[in-house]
């Protein structure tokens, strides 16, 4: 059992993972709407190339018994604009507009948890907190002081995890037309 950067290798069980948790927005990511296999393929293929939103750079999983069972997307807000510059090309292509683009989720002074995602089957084993604790940890060696989110204003469940590790409510937000609470927690 181990918390580790991801690695291109672990795109299948990373990408369902990462999609999982934001299932529900990625055709704004897609360029449309897909049937659940191709959203999972096209997050694949992010997954495995460098230098971008979605890249295994940016990932850490969680692993048992050599199983990918959780996976925490994070980076830095001041580095949004470059990591999101090949998915903004491809939506722009995509939609035959030069000003399709991903929506800004990350203050520009932040680490940023993307998203966070553990397998049903492993949940109520601590691993999200986990996860969360190895982002935080992350960012503390990368001398960062600020780490943040967004959750959805619906999902109690996670507001309430947040919250008990200390990240509290700094503003509200809409992304991709829902509602969202964003979360911050300052680091030693």
């Amino acid at each position: 059992m181990c918390i580790r950067p991801a690695r291109p290798s672990d795109a299948h069980a990373a990408a369902r993972l990462i999609l999982a948790a934001f299932d529900s927005i990625i055709h704004h990511y897609s360029g449309e709407e897909l049937n659940e296999d191709y959203r999972a393929v096209w997050l694949e293929d992010w997954f495995q190339q460098p230098n971008n939103r979605f890249s295994y750079q940016q990932v850490l999983v969680k692993e048992v018994e050599g199983q990918v069972v959780g996976a925490i997307l994070l980076y830095h807000g001041s580095e949004a604009a470059a990591l999101d510059r090949p998915i903004n090309e491809y939506l722009r292509r995509l939609r035959n507009d030069p000003n399709a683009a991903l929506e800004p989720e990350a203050d520009l002074d932040e680490y940023y948890i993307d998203s966070l995602s553990v397998s049903p089957a492993f949940s109520g084993r601590g691993y999200g907190t986990a996860l969360i604790q190895a982002a935080e940890k992350k960012a503390q060696e990368l001398h960062y002081h600020k780490i943040a989110l967004n959750v959805e204003q619906d999902n109690e469940r996670a507001y309430r995890l947040y919250q008990h590790l200390g990240y509290h409510t700094d503003k509200q937000r809409t992304l991709y037309g829902e509602p969202f609470d964003h979360m911050v927690k300052y680091l030693n």
